[in-house]
């Protein structure tokens, strides 16, 4: 974090509120502002410091998106500039993935002068503060305009207490003008240890099962507590699944540990999860579901334990123990409190079989081709539902902070994240795997990287529909032949609309183009897009 702090000349004009919010941002690290103007937001940036920089999405939920993928990779609460209640609604699908996300995000949103809001005027922000509830740690429109220095300081310690999140702030236009004291910020704990007594009876538990499972999930990417979980599993010589939806990796997944991919339905997980008398979820929610189920969370005569950063995720858990508090932090108590084992180790995953060519290609093929031509450290960021098992057989991830997804189930993410991981992360390559469907949630975010020159690959899988729909209608009762309405897509054409933005772009329809295809843009030093048609 900067040390340096605003100097005031000598004989020069009173401090403002601008001034003094500008202090801060450089104080906490926040210069770049990831935004979408409007006219209730011009007041902030008059005189911008020349080491500050605006980045403009295109759309509102690309200037989320993207600034969400820059706090995830910087480990930083990120700064949006949002256009009152209009563009706080046009961004409300990435707000809510990034407080699924956990992300650290202060979103300052432009409102109306003080003077005329008593008069309903145009673009003001009747309820500022109720609009992005419940998907906001904070809200608040300060009572006074030499309120809102300390109001930033206060959301961005709130952002970055776990489980961290958005907030926001209202602004009002006049504010920014009116004279205001500069706020010394301050060193906030980040990190909660949890109580030490529960902790003791998970390490119990653990000590004393005969076959204990783990099932990780995105905290432990978040909270940098890889290789803690890594010494764990190798300790006690457990399988280890990924939770169902998870955003991050949370373990390597060619590790001879590694069990698979638990779904989000009650009686798979249970029956994945059979003959282990304790389950032990490290870093996520016990149990995501995405259709309803009935009978037990766990398998007969288990013991669920849970270690969460998020006392909500702990509260609703319907069974078993949690310990509450930094991820990193338990596992280390945990670490501190268990024996090696001396239990067998578990069968290994089997690999999945090799993917044939096919004209159509299949989902299958194309990530099978991907992972043997792309470096085994890139980053990949996905949004592409209908591949994901795919992806999950063919694309392992062996590192910390090497995979991001959405959190939320929510589209238009992943292409705007990529983007932001992009400029948190020079000399590091970023992989955007988005499916047809998904990629016009967000699109303009190619112009982004076009604008920022960020050589990112995007791999656009062209099914011309909303496939992961059609593979779920059977779940609500739907017959094979029956038609799912609203479903098909069709006459896009992404490459010109990527050369449009100002990035390269192909077209690969047959297989034995396709690897050159990737192996070019993986190589390419500019942002490219490559449109696969597959089945």
């Amino acid at each position: 974090m900067p040390a340096e702090s605003y100097t005031q000349p000598m004989n020069s004009a009173p401090l403002t509120v601008r001034d003094a919010v500008y202090d801060l941002m450089r104080r906490f690290g926040m210069t770049y502002v990831f935004g979408n103007p409007g006219s209730t937001e011009l007041p902030m940036f008059r005189g911008f410091p020349k080491d500050f920089h605006y980045l403009l999405g295109l759309q509102e939920a690309v200037a989320v998106g993207t600034a969400d993928g820059y706090a995830q990779a910087t480990r930083n609460a990120s700064l949006v500039n949002l256009h009152s209640a209009a563009g706080v609604g046009n961004a409300m699908g990435n707000i809510f993935t990034a407080f699924k996300n956990r992300t650290p995000m202060v979103i300052i949103a432009g409102q109306q002068a003080r003077s005329i809001l008593p008069f309903d005027p145009f673009l003001a922000s009747a309820q500022a503060t109720e609009l992005p509830k419940p998907y906001v740690k904070w809200s608040i429109e300060p009572a006074r305009a030499a309120d809102v220095p300390m109001a930033f300081a206060r959301a961005y310690y709130t952002a970055m207490m776990p489980p961290r999140g958005p907030v926001l702030i209202s602004v009002p236009a006049d504010d920014w003008d009116r004279p205001a004291e500069l706020v010394a910020a301050r060193i906030v704990s980040r990190e909660l240890r949890p109580e030490p007594r529960v902790i003791e009876l998970i390490a119990r538990a653990l000590n004393e099962s005969r076959n204990p499972a783990f099932v990780v999930g995105a905290g432990i990417d978040r909270d940098v507590a890889w290789d803690e979980m890594v010494r764990l599993a190798e300790s006690q010589n457990a399988p280890v699944w990924a939770a169902p939806m998870s955003g991050r990796c949370g373990f390597p997944e060619n590790h001879l540990l590694f069990a698979g991919f638990l779904p989000p339905m009650r009686e798979k997980i249970v029956a994945l999860l059979e003959g282990h008398d304790l389950v032990l979820a490290v870093g996520a929610p016990a149990f995501t579901y995405h259709v309803e189920g009935s009978g037990s969370h766990i398998p007969p005569n288990a013991t669920l334990c849970q270690l969460t950063d998020d006392s909500t995720t702990a509260a609703w858990t319907p069974t078993g123990i949690a310990a509450v508090g930094s991820i990193r932090l338990s596992l280390l108590d945990l670490l501190a409190h268990t024996v090696e084992t001396r239990r067998s180790k578990p069968a290994p995953r089997q690999p999945a079989s090799r993917a044939d060519e096919s004209a159509p290609m299949s989902a299958a093929f194309v990530l099978q081709t991907l992972q043997e031509v792309r470096d085994s450290e890139s980053i990949l960021v996905e949004e592409a539902p209908s591949a994901r098992t795919a992806m999950q057989s063919y694309m392992p991830i062996t590192r910390s902070e090497g995979f991001y997804t959405m959190d939320s189930g929510g589209l238009g993410w992943a292409m705007p994240a990529a983007v932001g991981i992009a400029l948190a992360k020079p000399g590091e390559k970023v992989v955007a795997l988005i499916g047809d469907g998904s990629s016009m949630y967000s699109i303009q975010a190619l112009w982004s990287a076009a604008q920022w020159k960020l050589p990112i690959t995007f791999i656009v899988l062209n099914n011309r529909g909303y496939a992961a729909l059609k593979d779920f209608a059977p779940v609500f009762g739907f017959g094979k032949d029956d038609p799912v309405q609203g479903t098909e897509i069709s006459n896009i054409d992404f490459v010109k609309l990527a050369q449009a933005q100002g990035c390269q772009g192909v077209r690969v329809a047959d297989a034995s183009t396709l690897k050159e295809a990737l192996s070019l843009a993986l190589k390419a030093d500019v942002p490219t897009l490559v449109e696969v048609e597959i089945a």
